[in-house]
């Protein structure tokens, strides 16, 4: 079954044109209402968007769009029209009727490798989860960056192919085509440049765009909050959430939003290798509390939303079980081998005691030494991040090179007792290290008594229905 494309009524040329209802607009006079604070209607916001993607609306006039909606934002309306016209640009991927088809969307943190083992996992419950995930800008290498860590990883596939991967493994793991959400892709970048980027409304369009341009059926999103989020503040974050979860319900897709904390890194480990490794650790019902956490929570949302569990809390009582199992690492080794993963590297990462070596591995391994005793009761997740795109973790721009075998990995987490000239972390590098790196380790760490009780809180703050 082939992916379909809407067709795009109406023509524009000139910064002007028509729309559907027959009505000719100039792109100048939609500006002039929008930033004036007008509302504009379905049927305009629509004839924006196929301005954007046949390249009639100039750059200039895209920033000047952007700025508007930055400035005077846009109705509820009016964002499900931006996000539906969004949808509509490009490619709309169709399944099989009876797929139950389901998602996850994470707006990103330090160490978040929560999309590897959660696909799997669904996969194992019988739903299928075409999941399109991005690359990393900054600190550290996106989902896709990890899974291109595992030798022979293709995170480019073709329709025909992603369906033959959820048939055989029940999810795939790829990037965003140029086929899919075009006009995403032209407003995305003009966003960083234009200082529109915490423009909720866009935000919004663009997530849920993609989202539904998937077909799903279900959809959870984790939306982060703290010091190593985009989202400082729970307040701010909720806003967003709560805008998400209605256009994604307005979309057609059953939506819910978790919020998660994210002042620390999620798990112990930040680099693409590093947290490959997690990942399979979780997949074999061990690794970090936290990320299994985050995985049950998110799980247990989608498998009730996909009909598999009753309530939430079945859900993650199911998603648990996969993990323990050994059924939701099957899964994975099946993802590995439809995305080009030889068998024998496949199966050594997939198995009760995995082959690490068969990632690549850094050259140096150095510790870092606690300068007093205590017990942890901080670790900044913006400072291990800066720390582990100097090692080559990230890249600072597009297009920029990636070592997938540097990072950083935590030996104590917060609520664990250190002593004095114990190892609290480990710099895994393929290159002398500089001075300021240590210290600046040293500077995300804060110790409190080592008297003190501490107790470590949950992940998981609250969720929006």
């Amino acid at each position: 079954m082939s992916a379909i494309m809407e067709p795009n009524t109406g023509k524009s040329s000139g910064g002007g044109g028509v729309g559907t209802s027959g009505e000719a607009w100039r792109v100048a006079d939609l500006l002039e209402k929008k930033c004036t604070g007008g509302e504009l209607t379905e049927d305009q916001v629509a004839f924006l968007v196929r301005c954007i993607t046949d390249h009639s609306i100039d750059d200039c006039q895209l920033g000047a769009l952007l700025m508007a909606v930055r400035l005077r934002g846009m109705t509820e309306t009016e964002t499900v029209a931006l996000t539906t016209a969004m949808k509509g640009s490009g490619l709309v991927l169709t399944w099989p009727q009876e797929w139950v088809t389901v998602d996850k969307h994470s707006t990103g943190g330090v160490g978040d490798k929560v999309s590897l083992p959660l696909a799997p996992a669904l996969a194992a419950l019988g739903l299928k989860v075409p999941m399109i995930s991005g690359r990393g800008l900054a600190h550290t290498g996106g989902t896709l960056d990890k899974l291109e860590s595992i030798p022979g990883f293709r995170v480019s596939m073709t329709k025909d192919e992603m369906t033959d991967a959820l048939r055989e493994a029940g999810c795939c793991i790829v990037g965003q085509t140029a086929d899919i959400v075009p006009a995403d892709r032209r407003m995305y970048a003009a966003r960083d440049v234009t200082a529109t980027v915490n423009s909720f409304p866009l935000i919004v369009s663009s997530i849920i765009s993609k989202k539904a341009a998937e077909s799903l059926k279900a959809l959870v999103l984790d939306v982060k909050f703290g010091k190593g989020a985009f989202m400082q503040t729970r307040e701010v974050a909720e806003e967003l959430a709560g805008q998400l979860v209605e256009v994604g319900k307005r979309m057609g897709m059953s939506t819910t939003a978790v919020l998660t904390h994210m002042d620390t890194p999620i798990g112990k480990t930040i680099g693409n290798a590093l947290e490959v490794r997690e990942a399979i650790e979780c997949l074999n019902g061990r690794g970090p509390a936290d990320l299994r956490e985050l995985v049950v929570q998110l799980g247990g949302e989608v498998a009730c939303s996909g009909g598999v569990a009753m309530t939430t809390g079945e859900g993650r009582q199911a998603i648990e079980r996969v993990l323990d199992d050994g059924s939701a690492l099957q899964a994975f080794y099946r993802m590995l081998i439809m995305q080009g993963v030889e068998d024998e590297v496949a199966r050594g990462l997939c198995s009760d005691e995995p082959k690490f070596s068969l990632l690549p591995t850094a050259a140096s391994v150095t510790p870092v030494l606690a300068h007093t005793s205590g017990v942890v009761v901080g670790v900044d997740a913006m400072s291990l991040a800066t720390v582990s795109l100097s090692l080559g973790a990230g890249r600072a721009h597009v297009g920029a090179p990636i070592n997938y075998a540097v990072g950083v990995v935590l030996l104590k987490v917060v609520g664990e007792s250190v002593e004095e000239g114990e190892a609290w972390a480990e710099l895994h590098h393929d290159h002398p290290l500089p001075k300021t790196t240590l210290s600046d380790m040293q500077r995300a760490l804060t110790l409190g008594p080592s008297q003190q009780h501490f107790t470590v809180s949950s992940r998981v703050a609250s969720r929006i229905p």
